[in-house]
C-alpha cells in the first residue's frame, strides 16, 4: 500500500532566520496521525538564514543525519568535532549516552538548506560518536547510492538503527529499483524536482510511505533528488 504525503500538508514553522517543514510531529506542530514512519521519527527540512543557527543543545539516544542540499552548514559538538558540513557530505551522529552540539550558517548572503533525519536507535546508552563522509553526485547519478547503513557498507556513514538511506538524482530515462521486505516500511522522500514512485507522481517535498510492498521503482525523474528510506516496521 502507498500513502502519498505532500509537500504543503507538513507542518511549517518561520522563525525568521529558520524556515522550517517538518515531515512528523516536532517541537510545535503536533499531529498524531504523523508521529513517525517505522522507526523513522524526524526529517526537518530547514533553511537557515546567513549568520543564523541552532545554538548548543543536546541530544541523547538518538542516530541524527544531515543532508546538506545547498550553502554550508558549521557543526560544533562536545566530542570536540569542529566540522563544516557542504552538499554532496552526509553527516552521522549517535547522540548516545548525551552530546551537546551546535548548528551555524556562516556563509555570508547564503541561505543553508538542510534535511535533519531522525531515526530511532537500536541499541541505547552507547558513547556519542560522529562520522562524515562524501558522496560524489556521480555515485547518485540514475541509482540509488546507500549512504547510511548498520553496517557502513559501500561507503556509507555507519548508524545504530535497523534502517538503510539511498540517496539518487535521475532525470529523464534513468530509472532504479530495490527490493523490499513486505514486513518492513519504505518512505521515499523528494528533495527536489518531479519522480514517479511505484508509478505515482510527486513533486519536491512531497514524500510515499510504503507498507507491504516488496518493491521501490523510481523512474520518469525531472532533475530529481530523492532520499529513499528502508525501515524496521
Amino acid at each position: 500500500m502507498l500513502t502519498l504525503r505532500r509537500s504543503q500538508d507538513r507542518g511549517y514553522a518561520d522563525h525568521g532566520w529558520l524556515k522550517s517543514y517538518h515531515s512528523f510531529s516536532f517541537a510545535g506542530y503536533h499531529d498524531p496521525a504523523h508521529m513517525g514512519w517505522g522507526n523513522l521519527r524526524v526529517i526537518n527540512e530547514d533553511r537557515v538564514a546567513p549568520g543564523m543557527g541552532f545554538g548548543k543543545h543536546g541530544h541523547r539516544d538518538m542516530e541524527i543525519v544531515s543532508y546538506v542540499l545547498s550553502g554550508e552548514l558549521a557543526h560544533q559538538d562536545s566530542m570536540g568535532n569542529v566540522k563544516g558540513i557542504p552538499p554532496g557530505d552526509v553527516q552521522r551522529m549517535s547522540a548516545g549516552t548525551g552530546v551537546l552540539h551546535s548548528e551555524f550558517n556562516h556563509a555570508e548572503g547564503q541561505t543553508t538548506h538542510f534535511l535533519q533525519i531522525w531515526i530511532l536507535p537500536n541499541v541505547t546508552g552507547i558513547p556519542p560518536s560522529y562520522e562524515q563522509k562524501t558522496i560524489p553526485a556521480a555515485e547518485k547519478r540514475g541509482k540509488l547510492r546507500l549512504v547510511a547503513s548498520p553496517d557502513g557498507a559501500h561507503g556509507s556513514v555507519t548508524i545504530h538503527a535497523d534502517a538503510a538511506l539511498y540517496a539518487g538524482l535521475f532525470d529523464g530515462a534513468e530509472t532504479a529499483e530495490i527490493a523490499l521486505d513486505p514486513a518492513r516500511k519504505g518512505y521515499v522522500h523528494l528533495v527536489r524536482g518531479a519522480l514517479e514512485v511505484n508509478g505515482q507522481r510527486i513533486g519536491s517535498g512531497d514524500a510515499v510511505l510504503l507498507e507491504n510492498e516488496s518493491r521501490i521503482v523510481l523512474a520518469h525523474g525531472s532533475d530529481a533528488e530523492v532520499l529513499v528510506f528502508d525501515l524496521a516496521a
